[in-house]
Formats: C-alpha cells, structure tokens, sequence
C-alpha cells in the first residue's frame, strides 16, 4: 500500500498550463514508510523539488471515541460525544482535552508567482510509523528544515489515534505524580530526508505537555536535533525531572534521553524562580512559576545561531529569544552553561501583563504573541503573530497580529510594519459541514517559512490561526496563506496583501509549513534558514 495519496484541488483555467509539468511528476510520487516508531525506517519516497510541505491532520474519532458521562483522564465527566466539532466542548470540563489523530503532510506544486498552490499528494506519516498528533493542540506540528536543507524534521507522540489526552500525559522517567493525567507516552521526532530514509526518534521530553519543533544539524558538527516545547501539567512546585524536561532540549538520533539547553536559574526544587535558560529575573522581574519562563514553541537556525519564541502562557515574557552567542549552537557538553537573552528591541514586558482589552492603550503595546519566526538576511527577521485568541472582532484587529517584520539597526531590532492585508481579520468564514454558529475567524499568524526572491523582494507562506465559539479553537479548520513582501521596504506596502492558498476541510486542521527537502545542496540553499 503507498503512503503518498493524490488529491486534486480546484485550480484557475490561467494556471492550468503553469502547473501540468508539476502535477504529472507530482501524480507519479509514492513511497512508503515501514512500521515500528522505534527504529529507522530505510524505505524511499520522493519530493517535488520546490514543492511546498504542509502538515496537517483529521480527525478520525466517532461518537464512540468518547460516551457521554464517562470519566476523562484529565477529570470531569464527558459532556459531548466523540463526534466533531462538539467533541471538544469536552475542553470545558477537562482542560487536558485531546484526541490523538494521524499526522498527513500535503505536498503543494506553486503557481509562478506564488499566488496560488496545487496539492499535489498526501502522505499518511501515522499509517506506517505509528507517531500521531493530538488534534486541537494548535502549537504542534511546526516543519522545519535541517540545516543542510536535505531532511525535514517535526515532532508527535508514540501513541495510537483516538486516544484521549496524549497531550498532557506524563513521559518513562519523567512522571509527575500531581498530574491529573495518569498516562504515560513517549514523544517523538520524525525526520524524512529527500531521497532516503525516514527516521522516528521517540524521546522522553515534555512530560505533562508538548513537543511543538525540532529542527535537525547536520551541517555543523555531529547530528543533533534541537527541539523546543513546554512540560509540565501538575499541581504545586513542579518536580525537578519535569523543570529539566522543557524548553529547549538537545536530542540525538535513535537515543530517547535528551539534554536541556541552558545555564540553570534560581534554586532547584523552589516553587519559582528555577528556570534552564531564560528567567524572568533576568529583566529585573519577580521570579514566577518553575519551569515555565521556557515555554518556547517556535525556533529557527539561522548563521549557526538557535533562536526561539514564546507565545503562549500566563509566564515568562513572550518574545524572541537568542540561545547562547552568535555562530554558536549549543552541544551537550555546553549545554549547561549556555545563556538565553531576549533580542534587542523587542519585547520585553510580561506575559501576565498582556492587556487584551481593545480600549486600553496598552493593547496595542502588550498584546504580542510571537509563534513561527523566518530570517530573510541577518538584519530582516519575520515574525508570526497569532494574536490573543479572544474571540471579538475588536480583539482581532489588534495592530501585532499577522506578518511582523522587524529589522536590525545599530545593534537593535526595530518593528517596522506589520503586514494583515488579506487576512480578513475577525471576518468568519465558512466550512462545509461546520455549523454557522461555529464558523472560525482569522486571528493572526504561526508557523511560516519564506524565500528571497530575485527581484528584491520575498514571499512568505504561513498557517492561520482562529478565534470561533467552538470550546477549543484550536480545533477549527484554518487556511494557509502567502504574500510578497519588498524586502527594502520600511514602511508598510499598501498594494501587499496575503492570498489564500488553501483552506482545510470539515475535521481538517493545518498546522506547519517548510519547502521541500532536496539532497542537491545548490537546490536546497534559497530555502534553508541557516
């Protein structure tokens, strides 16, 4: 049985010609990946060089996933079925909520001008390795390519679909006896090389929570993955093994044991202040919770340099952070010392003071929610604003959601515009099959990726993020979208907007985007972010 499934999408009779050559190449890929999620994996598939990857999942639960009444996992009794969209009103009563459901990459052919996409095929990652996703958690599934451009790389969980909150279960070695949450499950690491093999790492990072991104170096040094994610889903003073269990982390191929990223902060076994990396005390702050100043979810490589955003969370500051100096990405042996700073410029206030009232002055000052980052030179950096998920059209017209571009200046980042044209913020949408009182709205932006293009300018593709009636909007069918942007503009474009490539269907979230990998280095450099 191949893994790669075709699926043809309505496109425009003028790009019809622009995309035939594509598509019959694109027709003919297959491939399969052998089971067993704890061992590489050698069977061949193939990408369409150029081609645009996209990550994504359905849910495959039915009414019988979950009885009315019946205890969950997280607590509280059920007080909706199996079925979508109402299955996640569960989200209500258990704040640990989730399904499991596959994890589907969708393969895009582009038009030339980048202003509309083929799906070519998709790949059912879930079929043949076993790793799944929790569908509604909306920070998962983030791509990323290697450093060398060669491999694309993405995190899951090593459990079978439909189980119920995988999310927030506890990982081997890493058990937090506070959790309400008494399941235990291994998180995992995908990688899928252009021309090779796919390869499944599980690992025992993120207990209580997710792994969000993992993004392979195998260009500088020996093989590595770093990953980032949150842990920890307890009550009272978060245990050691979950404090050194989140944020960044070093992992290595077919090795389940990972290495937390950054010099230890406050003292161990406090109930605040005892961070690895980033502390809030650092910018003169109080100490907050343990463990969670590191609730990182987004991160890029870019000139041998990791950096990482937080986002989410009533901790920590959400920004973008730089880990350890310039040019230097951290090893296990200098792990522990490795420092992790806010970048210049941008922002530094709390998260728990995010002022999400649209008549406050502040609004506009706080209410960032950085998530997918993209450097188109070193001192143009892109970021992905989801914004503050408060479902009223004035919350979606805040002035930070969308396509942040920041630029460097004298040592110092400045937020030059930020790009919302197209988006339709706060505007709902429909979806066949989704209720009207449950149609979602775009909120902002998270995962991106981006390429330079040759006439000075780039274009940005990124997945939408929601705000809907639904109890858990990370669970609305959202789109993926692109513009072009003027790489030496510093004022906002007026005639730049973004364009709707693609929107998912009923049970259909979409989650990370990456260009294709390619094993030809010359191929793989305008689109590798180191």
């Amino acid at each position: 049985m191949t893994l790669w499934t075709s699926k043809t999408l309505s496109v425009r009779a003028s790009l019809r010609p622009v995309l035939a050559c594509a598509v019959s190449s694109g027709m003919a890929l297959a491939a399969s990946l052998g089971a067993g999620a704890s061992q590489a994996d050698e069977s061949f598939f193939s990408f369409i060089p150029g081609g645009l990857i996209v990550s994504s999942s359905t849910y495959t639960g039915t009414a019988a996933t979950v009885a009315i009444g019946q205890t969950l996992p997280g607590g509280g009794g059920a007080i909706a079925n199996g079925t979508y969209p109402n299955v996640f009103e569960n989200n209500t009563v258990d704040g640990s909520f989730g399904v499991t459901s596959p994890i589907i990459l969708r393969q895009y052919s582009l038009s030339r001008d980048n202003r509309s996409a083929f799906l070519v095929n998709t790949l059912n990652v879930t079929e043949r390795t076993g790793i799944s996703t929790s569908f509604s958690s909306k920070s998962e599934l983030a791509l990323n390519l290697s450093t060398s451009g060669s491999a694309v790389t993405f995190m899951g969980y090593n459990a079978p679909i439909n189980t119920l909150d995988v999310s927030n279960s506890n990982t081997p070695s890493h058990v937090d006896p506070t959790n309400p949450v008494a399941l235990t499950y291994q998180r995992a690491i995908i990688q899928l090389n252009g021309f090779r093999s796919a390869l499944v790492t599980p690992v025992n990072a993120y207990s209580g929570n997710n792994g969000r991104a993992a993004i392979l170096n195998d260009l500088y040094g020996p093989n590595l993955y770093y990953t980032v994610g949150n842990a920890g889903n307890g009550s009272g003073t978060q245990p050691t093994i979950i404090v050194n269990n989140t944020g960044v982390q070093i992992a290595k191929p077919k090795t389940p044991d990972t290495t937390v990223v950054g010099a230890p902060q406050g003292t161990q076994g406090a109930a605040t202040g005892f961070q690895y990396g980033y502390s809030v005390t650092q910018n003169g702050y109080v100490a907050d919770k343990s463990g969670k100043d590191d609730n990182f979810r987004g991160e890029k490589i870019f000139h041998n340099t990791l950096y990482v955003t937080k986002g989410s969370g009533s901790n920590g500051v959400d920004t973008v952070y730089q880990v350890g100096a310039p040019g230097v990405l951290p090893t296990e042996l200098t792990a522990a010392s490795t420092q992790f700073a806010i970048l210049p410029g941008f922002p530094t206030g709390l998260a728990k003071s995010i002022v999400t009232d649209p008549t406050s002055a502040k609004f506009a000052t706080t209410n960032f929610h950085p998530f997918g980052i993209w450097f188109a030179n070193a001192t143009t950096l892109y970021v992905a604003d989801e914004g503050d998920g408060v479902n009223t059209a004035a919350n979606a017209a805040n002035p930070n959601a969308g396509l942040e571009k920041w630029t460097l200046t004298a040592g110092t980042w400045h937020l030059v515009y930020t790009l919302q044209k197209g988006l339709d913020l706060g505007a709902q949408y429909s979806v066949a099959g989704l209720p009207s009182t449950l149609n979602p709205a775009t909120d902002g932006l998270r995962n991106l990726t981006g390429k330079v293009n040759r006439d000075g300018t780039v274009t940005i593709f990124a997945i939408t993020s929601t705000i809907s009636a639904s109890g858990d909007q990370g669970a609305d069918p959202n789109r993926l979208v692109a513009i072009t942007d003027r790489l030496a503009a510093t004022s906002l474009p007026a005639d730049e907007q973004f364009n709707v490539l693609d929107t998912a269907n009923f049970a259909q979230v979409l989650r990370g985007v990456t260009f294709t990998p390619s094993e030809d280095q010359d191929d793989s450099r305008g689109y590798r972010d180191n």
